[in-house]
């Protein structure tokens, strides 16, 4: 589609490194409004909205009335730069732009607003609600302040699609995860003298080893259809400060992937009964722990079947095949939509190298997702 393939690479070209996980990083401020003046002039009405050092842009495309709303969602941030020559100088090989942010997924945006662009140029019913973010990388400030704008002024769309990157495919569920952080106390002693204290590098040694046994009980579970199993792995671990001493503390951070259908807080309760079994085993072991952060897991509803459909038709009139339905195992902000009423499906094009130091994109993807994203469109809020 014209024009879709000089967005990408305008986008690629302006640093938007999250400062949440990069300290210093510019974020999103300029995309937006680089992003605001092009859409403004496209007869967009544009709504800033969040942090004011970390904007998000809500572009709305007036309809005529009488269609469903449509959400387009992608996020501006991006991961650091690592060791990639010229991240910020988009470069195209023959099918390929390369680029920090190329594939995950400033691709998927400058498709988003070129389909958007073009269907409400050509008239369409509903309005058309472009949805570009803020922190998707780290903390989703940005997707839950446009959900918040949006809900208190009444105008959730029908509908969302996110265009993080699926290869053409169709995400239609997600894994969620929490981080639980775990303290264990001990007794400081000599280590020629054991009964004098309590070591609590044994006892973080014995939570490894529980939290393991949890994640092969997990592995054995019937898998859901998508998204698989759940899983329970401790990601951190110290404990000690000296070697002829026995620790009085050790921490450890125990993270769990969770599957569409198992209850919040599943994970602290997981963490919080491998705890009281070594409390029963050794009264000697003190401990708590808490959850730290948490999102949840995430299937399409029933009332995404439309867009389903539409996807499935702008591919076979690209000359695609259909697109296979699949479970991401890593969270997304789809989570986000659906929890809030909006049916969502995840569709974008890609590349490969998501946040490594080779991150490119499929150009013939890219044309192809724009194109059917803009049939989708207008199907849509016709």
């Amino acid at each position: 589609m014209t024009g879709v393939v000089e967005l990408t690479a305008e986008l690629v070209g302006i640093e938007t490194v999250n400062p949440g996980l990069v300290p210093g990083a510019p974020g999103e401020r300029h995309a937006v409004e680089r992003l605001a003046r092009r859409l403004e002039g496209a007869g967009f009405a544009i709504e800033i909205v969040g942090p004011a050092g970390r904007p998000s842009l809500i572009a709305t495309g007036r309809g005529r009335g009488g269609g469903p709303a449509l959400a387009l969602n992608g996020h501006l941030d991006t991961v650091g730069a690592g060791a990639m020559p010229e991240p910020f100088a988009a470069r195209i090989d023959g099918d390929r732009l390369t680029g920090r942010g190329s594939c995950d997924m400033k691709g998927g945006v400058a498709a988003m607003v070129v389909a958007a662009e073009q269907a409400v140029a050509a008239g369409t019913g509903g309005d058309v609600v472009l949805a570009l973010v803020a922190d998707e990388e780290h903390a989703s400030v940005g997707t839950e302040a446009v959900l918040d704008h949006l809900g208190r002024a009444g105008r959730l769309p029908g509908a969302c699609v996110v265009g993080e990157p699926t290869w053409l495919d169709v995400a239609v569920a997600h894994r969620g995860f929490a981080v639980v952080e775990v303290e264990l106390g001990g007794r400081a002693a000599h280590s020629s003298r054991p009964a004098d204290g309590v070591n609590a590098v044994a006892h973080l040694g014995r939570l490894l080893a529980a939290v393991e046994a949890r994640d092969a009980e997990l592995a054995r579970r019937p898998p859901h259809p998508h998204a698989g199993t759940g899983s329970l792995m401790a990601t951190v671990a110290h404990g000690g400060e000296a070697p002829f001493s026995l620790a009085a503390a050790a921490r450890a951070v125990v993270e769990r992937r969770t599957v569409p259908g198992e209850p919040r807080g599943v994970a602290l309760a997981e963490v919080e009964a491998i705890l009281e079994a070594l409390t029963a085993d050794d009264p000697e072991v003190r401990g708590r722990c808490r959850e730290v952060l948490a999102r949840e897991p995430w299937e399409a509803s029933g009332d995404a079947a439309r867009l389903l459909e539409l996807i499935d038709a702008g591919m076979e009139a690209a000359g695609r095949a259909t697109p296979r339905r699949f479970g991401a195992p890593y969270w997304m902000e789809s989570a986000l939509w659906q929890a809030a009423g909006v049916p969502t499906v995840v569709w974008g094009p890609a590349g490969g190298g998501l946040h490594a130091d080779d991150e490119w994109l499929d150009l013939s993807q890219l044309r192809d997702y724009a194109a059917g994203l803009s049939r989708l469109v207008a199907a849509f809020c016709a």
